[in-house]
């Protein structure tokens, strides 16, 4: 039986035409990799498609949907690497119709070099570029949460890639759409936090990492392609519920009085009434009650 290096989980739910539009582009051949794809309830049994359509995937169905997490999660528990790579079903590794020679080299190699660079890096993105035009760059790292808006902003978001962010450098936490963890770390750490279903795993995630003693790094050395929220919809009620009751969920895990009060006022008093007054105003009542109750949620389930 092969040693398995490096073990790319994704999570599917109703999207089999992105799915395998994913995996045509992932190096499948390679003997030292396990691929997972977690059926997260969709509609029809995609994973039984995903498996006669690539029979070296391995697949696994899940009839209750799961959230982000819970699905990762999943995978993570019968995954074999020594490396776990997260990927969204909405990315691809390289664009184009055709393979480009070394597509493993290309995405995973210098990921797991980076790990292994030092026993301190427990976490590792690539560079992400958005899958459309010319592919405009979405994450090449971060910067820090303001202490008192949790806002932070993604480095080179919507950039032309000139090589401008091609050095490698530490970021304080991962994007979910892509990011490999040395198995050691999620020992050390604990998997995904479950508690958000959907948006802002990743950050809490992060925090669990560096707390367990890791570094995040950045590697441009690698690249993937992001088609972005091709599940949810960029400004559907589902999307503004849950990050509307996630950010709330966010502080009450990380956040330490008085600091956490004052983000609660900051996030329900100025963010909340602001973005009901915006949708209502353009007309979007299905966005304000979103916000709403995705408020009303947060403190229900305390």
């Amino acid at each position: 039986m092969n040693i398995i290096e490096v073990t790319i989980i994704t999570v599917n739910y109703n999207g089999l035409s992105d799915t395998c539009e994913l995996l045509k582009t992932l190096p499948l051949e390679d003997p030292t990799l396990e691929v997972i794809v977690v059926d997260n309830a969709s509609r029809t049994d995609e994973a039984a498609e995903i498996r006669k359509r690539f029979p070296r995937v391995k697949t696994l169905r899940s009839e209750k949907n799961l959230g982000f997490a819970g699905g990762n999660n999943l995978g993570i528990r019968v995954a074999r690497g020594r490396y776990l790579f997260f990927i969204n079903n909405d990315t691809l590794c390289y664009r184009g119709p055709a393979k480009p020679e070394g597509s493993a080299q290309l995405l995973l190699e210098p990921l797991i070099r980076r790990l292994e660079s030092s026993d301190n890096i427990g976490m590792v993105c690539p560079k992400i570029r958005f899958a459309w035009d010319d592919a405009p760059i979405q994450f090449a790292g971060y910067t820090p949460l303001s202490a008192f808006t949790l806002r932070n902003r993604s480095i080179g978001f919507g950039e032309a890639d000139h090589g401008q962010y091609d050095t490698p450098h530490p970021t304080p936490y991962a994007h979910g759409a892509a990011m490999m963890v040395k198995r050691e770390a999620v020992d050390r750490a604990g998997m995904m936090p479950e508690a958000f279903f959907l948006y802002y795993e990743e950050l809490d995630w992060s925090l669990m990492i560096r707390r367990a003693g890791y570094e995040i790094w950045y590697e441009p050395a690698s690249t993937i392609f992001h088609k972005e929220s091709m599940s949810t919809g960029k400004n559907s009620p589902l999307r503004t519920y849950y990050i509307t009751r996630n950010r709330l969920r966010f502080v009450q895990r990380n956040v330490q009085y008085p600091q956490k009060l004052l983000n609660y006022l900051y996030l329900i008093g100025i963010v909340g009434t602001k973005d009901v007054a915006k949708h209502l105003l353009h007309g979007d009542v299905a966005l304000a009650k979103a916000v709403v109750r995705g408020v009303i949620q947060f403190f229900k389930q305390q």
